[in-house]
């Protein structure tokens, strides 16, 4: 079922005809392009990918020069989120060498494809080099002052006549955390929260599912520990391509422990093939699948009695929602077999430690905040959770989505989860030292300043509704993207609209993405910069990996061309717009480039919420340094100077720097000490509802001096228990300034106090800052508190719709969310009988993300040179469609179309076809390759999945729906 290498040679097309048509090198052959890119000989042909006969010898990056010293630095990979170390060899300046590194407990010496290929990103010809505009049609080159200074006059002209909210700032989880942070200050200091990055597409709907399941919206473990599960639940997630190293530490841990590897997925994937169980499910049925488990496990007495009695809250809700979902009516709606998921069950429950590993197979749907939080109430109800070798295993696509989304680069809250509210706005103004009056004068009211923003998947809607139908001053004028591809987002078609509308478009990025290709079809010919950001290898910076594991990246090189540090682009565009000396206060800047050290601190002195705090640069760049003192397993120093700090103080790392925690390497877990790592479930929701008790009873963290469940830490918490006492002076002069007056210290808690002081008591009598809870099956507050399974907007089966409704239509994150009225739109139509094929899209172990920089990356670009369907053999035999040969897939709205090539195979299921969303650059058959600046354009171009999906949103966070929508194939 997987791709034979006869197979994937046969597909081949020619580059010539493909990749390079109508651009200056148009008539190179495949035998001239190999010439240039230098593939070598025995590492492409050994794959299987291209004949010996059209390869010539690679030649090696140029030696040291005569006396020149050899340099080797070390960066994070930035295609996706396991955090592999690249270390860098330099030469006067010139990267000429890398190496995985073999002493990081993450990667050990493996790279994927993608990351053996990253030298490429800072070589490569194809990326912007100076700034762009666009005039009267053509592309033309500017200056960075002209560029930055044009650009303001447009923000502040569109501020004048609309307001703030006009201008929407999209950032990037590839950003540094750093520079994330410093992109959602830009946005509070411009006076919008409408700030938001990649997180809001692929894993919004974990973090709100997680945090109000158990506290904090992360993954639990870490890859390392799932060597210790003696089963393992991968649903909704294909590792093997889109995070290949993590797979090594899977598939190693399942060979020690003897372990079942069950895989939960519409389609058989790589990761799959490595499974002792596979179980096909329907798209969109993860929910009913889920509760079918537990079916059979509270049927059995399966479920851990002790666990839920003392750390969960809502047990009996659920139950009634489980006793729903017998194996018939489950078979009925997802098609998967009552046995196989009884035996499933069984070893989930009884075969223990067990974990449940998802990605956007879950998270990326209407129901998406649903589907995690009944993974979690899954992994509460068998007690798979704060344990090593359980948890839920999360695993991100960004080398920093999850620092990214801790820093608050988001529409929901400010850096590290603080939400909207008044209070949270004056924690901040207290950091970063500036008037709350100031920052409130800066929005449109005080009332939208402490309102969500607009979801990036809606951005075109904020742009094209009725200006009544968008709760804020005005539509959305102008964008300024930094670091996002646009074909990543649902309905190309609609977004068309809005590129043509907008007043003004910036795109600050390595590569001219396709915001450029799209905007130019749209018909804009003004109001387009392209601005040439550097990628992080010639910056330097933290990022963190999905086990919640800070790293720093070194700058290899200095930037190439006339590209400039994310960090310099902000500080120079907050100069223009006139408040750069407020916001870069206490922020040194060089020659226009803001010091990365001295934000982290800044964030440090902010951060207690999420326990930030005690990461410092002095002790991040410590780790990176003494890889080899970490312990593979348990990823804990051994000895040397990191000696008791778990690999890159995975947060929450508490207290100050100079507490010295050693960060958290498994959340939750009451079996070691606070001060070892260990912590409770967090009292985020209150101490009771309905006369019911929501702390823990009876469970408590090894060493804490209070033996039951415990509110979170105030000071007057610790007043109560007279630990008052061991604050010191200092600390009380800071609690008491925070406060405002000394009779109002009792309301400073462990979050607020800037000191460090509350935390730092509470650890030392054995207490977990955030208190000590129950987590939660009922997430009293969510649209559904309890999941509940919701057919898809579009969707074949129609008979279930009645029994199964999406949610009616609501007005949401400023607009309205019509997802009710479009499903029985579809209903209503019979659009299932005209597109009667389930659409879903995924990755490819090729590409990450939009796509365009590893398109850009001729290394890359041999290895994957067609954008595709999935199609079964039943339904291509129905329809006379070829392996190989061109299709079109037409979608449900818009009269939406896409030309692809066919890949025939029984990794689909019949009535499911399946594409990778990678690809961009064509729209609706045409091919774009003349709208990018020239030699910009990627190597390889194609339809966008993202032209075919539809209309639906997750009511919880504004997450879009491509992971199940209705299309139809035909042969071109």
């Amino acid at each position: 079922m997987l791709i034979r290498r006869t197979e994937r040679e046969a597909r081949r097309n020619s580059l010539a005809a493909f990749a390079f048509a109508g651009r200056v090198e148009h008539g190179l052959d495949r035998r001239g392009f190999l010439r240039r890119s230098g593939v070598a000989a025995g590492g492409l042909a050994a794959l299987g990918t291209l004949s010996l006969g059209g390869v010539r010898k690679a030649k090696a990056g140029p030696p040291p020069a005569p006396g020149a010293k050899l340099e080797t630095r070390k960066s994070i990979c930035t295609h996706c989120a396991v955090g592999c170390t690249v270390t860098a060899e330099v030469s006067n300046g010139v990267w000429i060498g890398q190496e995985p590194s073999w002493d990081s407990p993450i990667n050990r010496g493996s790279h994927c494809a993608k990351g053996a290929a990253v030298r490429e990103l800072v070589s490569g010809e194809r990326r912007l080099k100076y700034p762009l505009k666009l005039a009267d049609g053509k592309w033309t080159r500017i200056n960075w002052d002209q560029a930055i200074d044009e650009i303001g006059d447009k923000l502040m002209a569109v501020r004048q006549q609309s307001g703030p909210d006009s201008v929407y700032w999209l950032g990037s989880a590839k950003f540094t955390n750093e520079g994330a942070y410093l992109f959602r200050k830009m946005g509070a200091f411009w006076g919008t929260n409408n700030t938001d990055h990649q997180a809001r597409i692929c894993h919004s709907t974990t973090v709100t599912g997680v945090a109000n399941t158990w506290g904090y919206g992360a993954m639990t473990n870490s890859f390392n520990d799932i060597r210790n599960s003696k089963t393992q639940i991968i649903m909704g997630g294909n590792p093997a391509e889109a995070h290949p190293v993590s797979l090594q530490h899977l598939l190693e841990g399942a060979e020690l422990n003897k372990a079942n590897v069950i895989v939960i997925d519409p389609r058989l994937t790589r990761t799959a093939a490595h499974a002792t169980e596979y179980v096909r499910l329907r798209p969109g049925t993860d929910i009913p699948v889920l509760y079918g488990m537990m079916w059979h496990i509270v049927k059995n007495g399966w479920e851990d009695k002790e666990f839920i009695k003392q750390r969960v809250y809502g047990f009996d809700d659920v139950r009634k929602e489980i006793e729903k979902w017998t194996p018939e009516e489950v078979e009925r709606v997802s098609g998967v077999p009552g046995e196989q998921l009884k035996r499933v069950a069984q070893m989930f429950a009884t075969q223990k430690p067990a974990t449940l590993i998802w990605c956007m197979g879950q998270t990326q749907h209407t129901v998406g905040t649903a589907n995690v939080r009944a993974s979690c109430i899954a992994l509460l109800l068998t007690g798979n959770i704060g344990k090593s070798g359980t948890g839920a295993n999360i695993f991100r696509g960004h080398d920093n989505v999850q620092g990214a989304t801790d820093v608050g680069l988001d529409i929901v809250t400010l850096p590290f989860y603080y939400g909207l509210v008044e209070g949270a706005w004056r924690h901040w103004s207290r950091v970063w030292e500036v008037d709350y009056d100031y920052l409130q004068s800066r929005f449109d009211s005080k009332k939208i300043m402490e309102t969500p923003g607009i979801p990036l998947t809606r951005w075109f809607d904020a742009v094209m509704l009725p200006k009544d139908q968008v709760d804020q001053k005005d539509n959305v004028r102008a964008m300024f993207v930094q670091g996002h591809a646009s074909n990543s987002i649902t309905r190309i078609p609609e977004s068309l609209k809005a590129l043509a509308k907008l007043d003004l478009l910036v795109v600050a990025d390595p590569h001219p993405t396709t915001w450029t290709s799209l905007a130019v079809q749209a018909g804009r010919k003004e109001g387009m910069y392209l601005l040439p950001a550097c990628t992080q290898f010639e910056a330097s910076g933290s990022r963190v990996a999905s086990n919640r594991s800070m790293q720093w990246g070194e700058q290899i090189v200095k930037p190439i061309f006339d590209s400039k540090n994310d960090l310099e682009i902000i500080y120079r565009v907050a100069k223009k717009l006139g408040f750069a000396d407020q916001m870069f206060k206490n922020i040194k800047v060089d020659d226009s480039l803001p010091l990365a050290e001295d934000v982290l601190r800044e964030m440090n002195r902010g951060s207690w919420s999420t326990g930030y705090c005690g990461q410092s640069p002095e002790r991040i760049k410590a780790h990176m340094a003494n890889q080899k003192d970490f312990d593979l397993v348990t990823m804990r120093a051994k000895d040397g100077p990191c000696k008791g700090d778990y690999y890159g103080l995975p947060w929450p790392c508490w207290g100050k720097p100079e507490v010295k925690h050693p960060g958290t390497p498994l959340l939750y877990n009451t079996n070691l000490p606070v001060m070892e790592g260990g912590g409770t479930f967090r009292a985020r929701f209150g101490v009771e509802r309905d006369g019911v008790n929501l702390l823990a009873e009876g469970s408590y963290s090894v060493g804490s001096e209070i033996k039951d469940g415990y509110p979170e830490f105030t000071v007057a918490v610790l007043q109560k228990l007279g630990w008052d006492r061991d604050l010191t002076p200092d600390e009380l002069a800071v609690i008491t300034k925070v406060a405002g007056s000394p009779e109002k210290i009792g309301t400073v808690s462990w979050s607020t106090d800037l000191s460090g002081g509350v935390q730092r008591v509470a650890l030392m009598h054995g207490c977990t800052p955030y208190g000590n809870a129950k987590a939660r099956m009922n997430a009293f507050g969510l649209p559904d508190p309890v999941p509940v399974h919701r057919e898809p907007i579009y969707t074949p089966r129609v008979e279930l719709v009645g029994q199964y409704p999406t949610l009616a239509d609501a007005k949401q994150f400023r607009l309205p969310n019509i997802g009710g009225s479009v499903q029985k739109m579809a209903v209503d139509k019979g659009i299932a009988k005209d597109f009667p094929l389930i659409l879903s899209s995924g990755r490819l172990v090729e590409y990450e993300g939009g796509g365009e920089e590893t398109r850009s990356n001729k290394w890359l670009a041999e290895l994957q040179q067609d954008m595709f369907v999935e199609i079964s053999p039943a339904d291509a035999q129905a329809r006379g469609i070829k392996d190989g040969g061109w299709v079109w897939v037409t979608g449900a709205e818009n009269g939406s179309k896409a030309k692809v090539k066919a890949l025939v195979t029984e990794r689909v299921g019949k009535g499911v076809a399946w594409m990778p969303f990678h690809f961009g650059g064509w729209f609706g058959g045409v091919d774009l390759r003349a709208n990018y600046p020239d030699g910009t354009d990627p190597v390889v171009l194609g339809e966008s999945a993202n032209t075919i999906t539809t209309y639906g949103y997750d009511p919880a966070t504004g997450m879009q729906e491509p992971k199940v929508t209705l299309c139809q194939i035909a042969a071109a």
